[in-house]
């Protein structure tokens, strides 16, 4: 289903007509790889407001269910696929419904994105061995089961029959469903009152991060969304007017999520591997069916180490004959339920296991095998990064790539690397720190 565009210098009487303020500043093609952004029209300084948006402009969760109070068809399929509505009402508005802002707002939006759930098969196979790998890979399990779902659901619907699954008049696709993701993920802001939501116009700042970082969004005393200057900023006409996507965002989440990684980012600063409980472990059905944590641990750089968090590691290094035990219990309805326990207090939180785990006398023990763990995990990443280095320059040289695509997934390669290698020695070291503190100790 292709979506209607138009060209962003048009955007201006969408802006004045919706009651959008721009306060010395304009949205505009920047002619190069970023597309358009915002510039600065007039010189400003001392926190001024640069732009203001009417709360009911914003596409939050709670103005999704107002546009739907006062459209029946977009009702309909809010109830049929409930929590994936938001997401259909930002691009797939066809000529039936109430029509609202966003109907409008969508058309200025980019037809094209680079975020890697658009790559090639070829560009994908860059990613063997980094964390986005299997991220990428169970975004698009994810998106696939949506988009079955919602078709599924909405198939019954008369409208939705006539103007998305008629492929004779214009079916919609899985390329579609990916489109909407990408539209309201890469566009998606943290705004304060609200939450996650799309703010029109601010949506259209670019990313920089730390001290080149222009311009903050925020709401203000009557719930609409603004724009300001940062404190002790200037800007002058001509100049780009930049936000932070997120300065603590690792290399993977920024390609993942905005299909670009800083030029200036000069670590990975975090990455997320996965983990699975040894098929000989005696709980492992118990420990999977429990948990309510990650399957896995985080790394992340801190100054010169590095450090990690995963309850689910946990899980891994504990035993029965270490005092970890499940049982279930039946009440009085005769349902059954799983209960953990350690040394039979009840645990009702897992990310709070290795509080309990520290009050050990053998909490060095228990660190040991969590290292050995986390190790183990790494040097098999590394591994498999390393090992797919002959196939990723055959690709090069063989298949057409996006330059961009290409250059984002090396530099991933590299960052993660580095963290991967600095990891895996930091392992090696408190490894060490905790044999010398055991030898101190017998002495």
């Amino acid at each position: 289903m292709r979506r209607e565009t138009l060209p962003i210098d048009r955007l201006s009487p969408w802006a004045r007509l919706n009651n959008v303020d721009f306060n010395g500043v304009e949205v505009r093609s920047l002619g190069d790889s970023r597309g358009s952004g915002l510039v600065a029209t007039w010189e400003s300084d001392n926190a001024a407001i640069l732009m203001s948006i009417p709360q009911d402009l914003v596409l939050s969760l709670e103005n999704v269910w107002t546009y739907a109070r006062s459209d029946k068809h977009l009702l309909q399929v809010f109830e049929a696929v409930d929590e994936y509505s938001r997401l259909t009402n930002a691009s797939t508005q066809g000529e039936i419904g109430v029509l609202n802002p966003f109907c409008e707002y969508v058309k200025y939006l980019p037809e094209h994105t680079s975020l890697p759930t658009f790559w090639t098969d070829a560009e994908k196979s860059l990613l063997i061995g980094t964390s986005l790998e299997a991220a990428l890979q169970g975004k698009l399990n994810s998106l696939d089961r949506e988009f079955t779902l919602v078709r599924e659901k909405t198939a019954s619907i008369d409208w939705c029959k006539q103007l998305w699954w008629d492929a004779e008049i214009r079916e919609l696709t899985f390329n579609d469903w990916k489109q909407v993701d990408a539209i309201y993920r890469s566009r998606a802001l943290d705004l304060p009152g609200t939450g996650h939501a799309v703010v029109p116009c601010v949506d259209m700042a670019n990313h920089a991060s730390g001290d080149e970082t222009t311009a903050l969004y925020d709401t203000d005393r009557d719930g609409n969304a603004i724009l300001y200057l940062r404190t002790g900023k200037k800007i002058c006409p001509g100049d780009e007017v930049t936000i932070t996507y997120g300065d603590d965002k690792g290399a993977c989440e920024m390609l993942f999520s905005y299909g670009f990684i800083e030029d200036t980012m000069i670590s990975a600063k975090e990455l997320f591997l996965d983990l699975d409980i040894p098929d000989d472990d005696p709980l492992k059905p118990a420990k999977k069916a429990i948990s309510e944590v990650a399957p896995g641990f985080r790394l992340c750089s801190q100054n010169e180490s590095i450090g990690w968090e995963g309850s689910f590691v946990w899980l891994i290094c504990v035993n029965e004959e270490d005092g970890l035990e499940f049982k279930l219990l039946q009440d009085r309805d005769g349902e059954t339920e799983l209960q953990a326990s350690w040394k039979e207090l009840e645990i009702l939180d897992f990310t709070k296991f290795p509080d309990l785990l520290r009050k050990e006398p053998l909490w060095d023990v228990f660190q040991l095998r969590a290292i050995t763990v986390l190790q183990n995990r790494v040097e098999q990443q590394l591994l498999r990064l390393e090992g797919s280095k002959e196939a990723v320059e055959e690709t090069y040289s063989l298949e057409d790539l996006e330059d961009m695509n290409y250059d984002n997934a090396m530099r991933l390669r590299d960052l993660e690397e580095t963290l991967l290698l600095h990891a895996f020695e930091d392992f090696d070291k408190k490894v060490d720190m905790i044999f010398t503190i055991w030898q101190i100790q017998s002495r």
